[in-house]
């Protein structure tokens, strides 16, 4: 019980112009080192804001994850806004947006202005391979930080379901909103249920 008040302390900091700056800094350089799509930018994001700020913990970073791949748009931007609404409402998912938008707008109107000059260029090629690689490994790391403490805590439905999953999309090529949709769907029919069963409803 004191572990969990602390980490409940951590997730909630002073909220003042240092926190701001500091929510902005982070966001803004994790956007500014994160090459390979939004999926990397998590894996930096945990790493920060739940290893070493302890902002917030991986049962949240895992639901701000889902709602940021089933929501329009971007998910590191998606991410951002939902740990920075979090931390701070409004204000601080407009920081957090605002720090990650800004490199990638930066960087990519930079790089257009040369992109023609460098696009058939040998060593920038070498170069995005090998990055390739490295954004595949580093999806497959996050991706067994966030499972793993389902199979700590011996969670067996989430087991099934993410097999079930991994089954419907990569195998039968189920479209991803249906899955979403799916699991959704079950999990508020599985939460009726057992609130049925406690005399909550």
């Amino acid at each position: 019980m004191k572990a969990q008040l602390i980490r409940e302390e951590k997730q909630k900091p002073e909220i003042n112009l240092r926190f701001y700056l500091r929510l902005f800094w982070t966001t803004f350089s994790l956007s500014l080192f994160t090459f390979g799509g939004g999926f990397v930018i998590i894996s930096l994001m945990r790493k920060k804001m739940v290893v070493k700020l302890g902002w917030i913990d991986d049962e949240q970073m895992l639901d701000f994850v889902t709602i940021a791949q089933s929501s329009p748009g971007p998910i590191a931007v998606n991410g951002s806004l939902m740990v920075g609404y979090h931390l701070a409402k409004t204000k601080g998912a407009l920081v957090a947006v605002l720090g990650t938008i800004l490199p990638p707008m930066i960087i990519l109107t930079l790089v257009s202005l040369g992109y023609q000059a460098v696009s058939d260029n040998v060593w920038i090629e070498a170069a995005f391979h090998g990055m390739r690689a490295v954004v595949a490994a580093i999806v497959l790391q996050v991706t067994w930080a966030l499972f793993k403490p389902f199979l700590k805590n011996k969670n067996m439905l989430a087991i099934v379901l993410f097999v079930l999953s991994f089954v419907a999309l990569y195998v039968l090529k189920v479209n991803i909103m249906l899955v979403m949709v799916g699991i959704i769907l079950f999990s508020i029919g599985k939460s009726l249920l057992s609130m049925k069963k406690e005399g909550r409803r």
